[in-house]
């Protein structure tokens, strides 16, 4: 039986693919009785699409992997704590539980700037696991802007 650190695994092999395309490297996978309905990996610059983060292409095909948008006993498993957008979608798509590796302090919308995933306002509760893998999550999110900031140094002209 595999473990939440075998699929938080699983999902940064797919944040490495992202790192590779110069994506900023987040992964996600969601898993239905522990099957893997979905592998994707952040492309908002490769299609053109502020909202193809890795949660929303994770959960868009699930949806179509079961024939539904409600993806209730679903587990996503990502990288970087979701943002605003992903925790509303993953509030409508019904998902019992989110695990991820590092928190977003800049914008991470489940235990850092917000917490929408556990508001009693809400007409749905997701169960949250953070920190698995948070070393390796968060350091690959490092290494991708660090090598961002030295590729985009001035060059000096004396």
């Amino acid at each position: 039986m595999q473990t939440d650190y075998d699929f938080m695994k699983m999902a940064l092999e797919e944040a490495q693919k992202a790192f590779h395309k110069d994506e900023v490297p987040v992964g996600a996978i969601i898993v239905r009785n522990g099957k893997i309905l979905a592998r994707a990996y952040n492309s908002p610059i490769t299609l053109h699409d502020p909202a193809a983060h890795a949660e929303m292409l994770a959960l868009r095909q699930a949806a179509l992997a079961i024939g539904n948008y409600r993806l209730t006993g679903a587990e996503l498993y990502v990288t970087l704590e979701p943002c605003i957008m992903c925790a509303g979608a993953i509030i409508q798509s019904r998902l019992k539980r989110v695990i991820f590796g590092a928190t977003d302090p800049k914008g991470g919308a489940v235990t850092s700037l917000y917490q929408i995933l556990s508001d009693k306002r809400l007409n749905h509760k997701v169960a949250v696991t953070e920190g698995i893998l948070q070393d390796e999550c968060a350091q690959i999110i490092s290494r991708f802007f660090r090598e961002k900031r030295v590729t985009s140094a001035p060059v000096s002209t004396e």
